[in-house]
């Protein structure tokens, strides 16, 4: 399946299941409530497919797979039968219209708990946490390559992208954080990360790469994959030999070799090249020799580097049935904080609304993406967007759950609905800030996938 077929397949799909939950809630409560409902949809527009159920409900997945509603017996949207008038939505009492709307952002929260522990229990595949570079702030907090990261602040984090997910914020607020680690010599220590000395401005997708980090597995090995003739690795170096230290430097990527072969030519002095060829650990000396190569004089020991394959995951996040139910709540709760304050810094101008409003497009790329990396990692999508739904919904916007909310607030507070006249103009509001907030959506599908 190409990436377009499959961007759309998947889009389809995680949009299916987040909506189809999401107006679950809705019906259930309602239908405990009293409430008839007369239409269950799945998408908008023409249906593809309907059938009427014994409760006189009409189920149908519509041809538009963008949404979905629940539609219910209310006198605001037709005439209702004096006989039917107590099965009507608008004639329950308000603590009843409020348990109907707010069951839909409920619902997709029990989902994305739902989905994290189906994740942990699974196991998602990923990396340990192991500093390939440090550089920059990184460094000055005396962070080194090799050390393990354990914990950041007080969140463990058991694989590299955990350890990711508790930088970012950090590093967008310029919070100081202090960084648990194990040093390459197995001891314990913690240094203090001054995220605070960050620049004004930075790019939430490159924070870690800011903060002057890199991890192991994506570094490039320094693995020999050609020789050059007439240079001192020829006759000497082999092909897949693996380069380990340069004059008892270690080497930890191909990025570490250009650095030390040139202060040792500068140097005019004759290194130990410590290889890993097979089982065996090797070592010759060998002077670089200064050249020029592609219009660049510099210091060469005369080979290049084999071309990497993508990193093998090293490590699982995984639980136990049991133990995965409290991790799913937690980090519901730790998701929610941080989508909440991830919009607190959108409203401020303090991100990039371009990396924090998503479209369509990016939504279909990322589900293609992460469904490529199993089941694991495409529940953990799922549930972030279940999660990202619930709240969006939640927010005090006419037209959206939480901006009906708000209007049944006021009426339980004043003693009577809001005027026909005010809940309209509410309306026209929130529907602008809805079709506004639509735009810039697809604008950032443009310019994101598109444009750049």
């Amino acid at each position: 399946m190409n990436e377009l077929l499959g961007s759309i397949w998947w889009l389809i799909v995680s949009l299916g299941i987040l909506v189809t939950f999401h107006e679950f809630g809705h019906y259930w409560v309602a239908r405990r409530c009293g409430v008839r409902v007369l239409r269950f949809s799945v998408g908008f527009g023409r249906p593809l497919w309907s059938r009427t159920g014994a409760d006189g409900t009409e189920y149908c997945v519509a041809a538009i797979p963008l949404g979905g509603y629940v539609k219910m017996l209310d006198e605001r949207e037709g005439e209702v039968a004096p006989s039917d008038l107590h099965l009507a939505f608008n004639r329950k009492p308000v603590l009843q219209r409020m348990a109907v709307v707010i069951a839909g952002p409920v619902a997709n929260l029990v989902l994305c708990v739902l989905m994290l522990w189906g994740m942990f229990v699974i196991g998602r595949p990923d990396f340990v946490p192991m500093i390939g570079r440090a550089e920059g702030l990184a460094a000055s907090a005396g962070l080194h390559a090799g050390d393990t990261v354990l914990a950041i602040g007080d969140r463990p984090t058991p694989t590299w992208s955990e350890a990711e997910f508790a930088l970012i914020p950090a590093a967008l607020d310029r919070h100081d954080v202090d960084v648990r680690v194990r040093t390459g010599d197995g001891d314990e220590a913690t240094r203090r990360l001054r995220l605070s000395e960050l620049p004004a401005s930075i790019d939430e997708l490159r924070a870690v790469e800011a903060i002057g980090i890199a991890p192991r597995h994506q570094l490039v090995p320094a693995r020999v994959g050609k020789i050059l003739p007439g240079y001192p690795a020829t006759g000497v170096l082999q092909d897949g030999d693996l380069i380990t230290a340069i004059d008892g430097q270690p080497v930890h990527g191909a990025d570490d070799v250009a650095p030390l072969v040139d202060a040792v030519g500068r140097g005019g002095e004759t290194a130990m090249i410590e290889v890993q060829r097979g089982g065996e650990r090797l070592a010759w000396p060998m002077r670089p020799v200064l050249r020029t190569e592609e219009g660049k004089t510099r210091w060469m020991l005369g080979m290049g580097f084999a071309q990497p394959s993508d990193p093998v995951p090293d490590a699982v996040l995984r639980y136990g049935p049991l133990q995965a139910v409290p991790a799913a709540i937690g980090e519901t709760a730790h998701q929610a904080h941080e989508l909440v304050a991830m919009l607190g810094r959108a409203l401020l101008g303090r991100v990039d609304v371009r990396n924090t409003v998503a479209g369509p497009i990016t939504i279909a790329r990322a589900a293609n993406a992460y469904a490529s990396h199993g089941p694991a990692w495409y529940l953990s999508m799922l549930a972030m967007l279940s999660l990202s739904l619930a709240i969006l919904n939640l927010l005090p916007i006419p037209i959206l759950d939480g901006g009906h909310l708000l209007y049944y607030l006021i009426e339980l507070i004043k003693g009577r609905p809001v005027s026909d006249r005010a809940m309209a103009a509410g309306q026209f509001v929130g529907l602008a800030i809805i079709v506004g907030l639509m735009g810039l959506a697809f604008y950032n599908d443009i310019v994101n996938n598109l444009v750049r």
